[in-house]
C-alpha cells in the first residue's frame, strides 16, 4: 500500500467518524427538541451559531491550514467536536437555548475544519494530471460520508429511543475520543502546509472559477436545506404522523442512498469514458434539479397523497442533488491551487457553509409562517439560480493544470 493510499485511508477514516456522530447529533437534537415542545422556527435557530460559525471557520481554517498543516485542523476539529457533545451532556435542566447554541457553534466549527481538511488533503495526494482519479477519489470521500452520515441519522433516533438524549452524547464522545487519539498518531505531519506563508488576505479567492463555482453552491445547499434541516422532520412527524424512529430511519436511508448515488456520480456523469464534467454538466444536472422540489409542491397543492408525493419527490430529488453535489465537489478540488490548496477548498466551504445558514433559518420560518409548499418553491428558486451561475464557469478542466481556476482571474 502506498503512502498516499494510506494517508488518504486514515482521512477518510477521520471524516467517517466525525460524520457518525454529526449526523447523530443533528437528529437528536431535532428530535429531542421537538419533543420538548420547540416550534420549528426554535429549532431551526438552534442550528444558527452551527452554521454560521462554519462561515467563518472555513475562511480562518483554509488559512490555518495553508499555514500550519491539514493534520492539524483535522485533528483540532475531532477534539471541538469531542467538546461540543461533552458541553451537551449536562442536565437536562442545564440545556437552555443559549447553552446549546453555544455546543452547537463549537460543533459547527469542528465540522468544517474537518471537511476542509479532508477535501483539501485529496488534493495533495493525487497527481495534478491525473483528474479522472481525482474525480473519482473525491467522489468516494463526499459519498462515503454522506453515507454514514445517514447511518448516524438512524443511530441518534435510536439512540434517543434507547438511551436518552444524555446517553447518546456521551456514548458519541467516548468513542470519537479514541478516534482522536488515534489520528494523533497517523496522520502525516505537514500536510498541506503552504511553502510560502500566505497572508490572511488570501483566503478571498482571486479566481473567477472558484467565485462562480461558491456561489452556485451558496444556492444549491441553500436550495437542500430550505425543506431538509427542519421542515421536513417537523412534517413527517407531525403531517404524515411518524414516530421519531420512522423519521430517523427514513432520512438514514434517504442520506445512505444519497451517498451510495453520490460515489457513482463519476459513472453517471462521465460513463465509461472516463470524461471530467465541466460547465454543461454542472448547468444540466442542476436545472433538472429544479424541477423536483416544483413538482413536489405542485403534487401538494393539486392534493395528491402527501405521503406518496413527499416521500417518492424526496427520493428522487436525492437522486439528483447527489449528483449535484459530487459535480460541484470535484470541481472546487480541481480548480483549487496546488501550493495553499486549504485557501481555495476553505474559501469554497465557506460559501457551502452559508447557503446552510440560509436554508436552516428559512427552513423553520417559511415552514412555521407558511408550511412545506412554500420551502419547495424557494429551494426550486434556489436551484435555479445555482444552474444559472454555473452556465458562468470554465469549459472543462484540462487535465495536467494544478489550478485550472485561476486562469481566469477577477
Amino acid at each position: 500500500m502506498s503512502p498516499a493510499i494510506r494517508q488518504y485511508l486514515i482521512i477518510t477514516g477521520n471524516y467517517w467518524a466525525f460524520t457518525l456522530t454529526d449526523g447523530a447529533l443533528r437528529m437528536l437534537v431535532v428530535l429531542y427538541f421537538h419533543q420538548l415542545g420547540y416550534s420549528p422556527l426554535q429549532i431551526a435557530l438552534l442550528f444558527v451559531f452551527y452554521e454560521f460559525f462554519g462561515v467563518v471557520t472555513n475562511l480562518v481554517g483554509g488559512y490555518l491550514g495553508a499555514r500550519l498543516g491539514l493534520n492539524k485542523t483535522m485533528n483540532v476539529g475531532l477534539f471541538l467536536q469531542i467538546v461540543a457533545l461533552a458541553m451537551l451532556a449536562v442536565p437536562a435542566g442545564m440545556l437552555t437555548v443559549v447553552w446549546v447554541m453555544a455546543a452547537q457553534a463549537l460543533s459547527g466549527i469542528a465540522k468544517d475544519l474537518n471537511k476542509m481538511s479532508a477535501k483539501s488533503g485529496i488534493k495533495l495526494l493525487v497527481p495534478s494530471e491525473q483528474q479522472g482519479k481525482l474525480y473519482r477519489w473525491v467522489a468516494l470521500l463526499t459519498g462515503s460520508k454522506n453515507t454514514l452520515k445517514g447511518v448516524g441519522f438512524f443511530i441518534g433516533g435510536a439512540l434517543l429511543m434507547l438511551i436518552g438524549f444524555q446517553g447518546a452524547v456521551i456514548a458519541m464522545a467516548g468513542a470519537l475520543l479514541l478516534v482522536w487519539l488515534s489520528s494523533l498518531v497517523l496522520l502525516k505531519q505537514e500536510l498541506g502546509k503552504s511553502k510560502a506563508k500566505p497572508k490572511f488576505t488570501d483566503v478571498f479567492s482571486g479566481s473567477r472559477a472558484i467565485n462562480i463555482l461558491s456561489a452556485a453552491r451558496l444556492f444549491l445547499f441553500g436550495a437542500r436545506d430550505v425543506w431538509f434541516v427542519v421542515a421536513l422532520p417537523v412534517y413527517m412527524a407531525t403531517v404524515l404522523g411518524w414516530s421519531n424512529l420512522y423519521v430517523g430511519g427514513f432520512l438514514a436511508l434517504w442520506i445512505i442512498g444519497y451517498g451510495v448515488i453520490q460515489t457513482q456520480a463519476p459513472r453517471i456523469t462521465g460513463g465509461k469514458a472516463g470524461r471530467v464534467p465541466g460547465r454543461a454538466a454542472t448547468a444540466g444536472w442542476a436545472a433538472l434539479l429544479a424541477t423536483l422540489p416544483a413538482a413536489i409542491a405542485l403534487g401538494l397543492w393539486a392534493g395528491l397523497s402527501p405521503q406518496w408525493v413527499v416521500v417518492g419527490g424526496l427520493l428522487l430529488f436525492g437522486v439528483l442533488f447527489a449528483v449535484n453535489s459530487s459535480l460541484h465537489s470535484y470541481l472546487i478540488v480541481s480548480y483549487a491551487r496546488g501550493d495553499g490548496v486549504s485557501l481555495d477548498v476553505g474559501f469554497y466551504y465557506m460559501s457551502n457553509a452559508a447557503g446552510r445558514l440560509l436554508g436552516t433559518v428559512l427552513s423553520g420560518w417559511v415552514y412555521q409562517v407558511w408550511g412545506l409548499e412554500a420551502c419547495l418553491w424557494i429551494s426550486a428558486l434556489l436551484v435555479a439560480l445555482a444552474a444559472a451561475l454555473a452556465m458562468a464557469l470554465p469549459n472543462e478542466p484540462q487535465p495536467g493544470h494544478q489550478n485550472a481556476g485561476t486562469t481566469q482571474q477577477t
